[in-house]
């Protein structure tokens, strides 16, 4: 819980910067972490030097960053109970987006996972999840509503307990020119959906604690995220964990890489990220 200091240290303006200067070393559970190097949680596997980007997003929190091509992303759920809503966005040209039909449909497999490219509408690849421990995630459902949540937890304002995916997205969004009406579908890691026989959607939750998820940004992106409930999640309370994200330098795919040449959509999808980055220098 945030401190309210008494009234007689902020009455004057000298008294007021003196205790906000005090409070300068303070952190907190949920936070970005600057430099990224200073995090507490870097992976054993990554150079604390090499990181870009190092966060803990609270439950019910949102982030957003734009990243370089090449950027290695990942995505960690420390208890088994954190819901990352996606959104990803050319950040040269965000009129191009993910597109969550392009991304089941070109690869032929609607369940997300290792090797797994999230496509744009113009045919190209977004980001690859190039490693991925839980299996656990939804390509299907989007993110919460605000009609949705109010009507399951009784309120769903960005600035309240439980706030929607949605309205999550929509701050995130604003911060780069964006509104409303540039927010597609979205993709959720770690919390699961199948398809049975008859053709309905199966929550099947989370793969447990400690799993992670690493995309590679394949061309420059911004990259929008919301940590709220997954809309199929079956219990009452508002129930999700932090969200722990380390990015990192590193190179897109490439026709050396295995998956480049797995399906020959997959290869025209590359080929079709790599033309474009060419022509724009990047």
């Amino acid at each position: 819980m945030t401190s309210i200091a008494p009234l007689h240290l902020t009455d004057h303006v000298h008294n007021a910067r003196s205790d906000a200067r005090s409070r300068a070393a303070l952190t907190s559970p949920f936070m970005p972490y600057r430099p990224a190097a200073s995090s507490p949680f870097i992976p054993a596997d990554v150079d604390p030097a090499a990181l870009t980007w190092a966060e803990t997003v609270a439950p019910g929190g949102y982030t957003h960053r734009v990243l370089a091509r090449g950027t290695r992303i990942r995505f960690e759920d420390p208890t088994g109970s954190a819901c990352a809503h996606l959104l990803l966005f050319n950040a040269v040209a965000l009129g191009e987006r993910l597109n969550t039909a392009d991304t089941v449909k070109i690869p032929w497999q609607a369940y997300l996972g290792t090797d797994h490219p999230l496509l744009s509408g113009d045919g190209r690849v977004l980001a690859t999840i190039a490693a991925d421990t839980s299996g656990h995630h939804d390509a299907f459902c989007g993110t919460t509503t605000d009609p949705a949540t109010r009507q399951k937890y009784g309120a769903s304002a960005a600035e309240g307990p439980t706030p929607s995916g949605r309205s999550r997205f929509l701050l995130a969004a604003a911060k780069h020119g964006l509104d409303a009406r540039d927010l597609p579908p979205s993709v959720s890691l770690f919390q699961g959906v199948r398809i049975d026989g008859d053709g309905a959607l199966r929550f099947v939750g989370s793969a447990g604690a400690g799993t992670h998820v690493d995309l590679i940004a394949e061309m420059p992106v911004l990259i929008l995220v919301a940590n709220v409930p997954h809309p199929l999640d079956p219990s009452p309370d508002y129930a999700v964990g932090p969200l722990r994200i380390h990015a990192w330098r590193g190179d897109p795919t490439g026709p050396d890489d295995e998956r480049f040449t797995r399906t020959p959509e997959l290869t025209r999808a590359y080929l079709n990220t790599i033309d474009y980055a060419q022509a724009q220098g990047l």
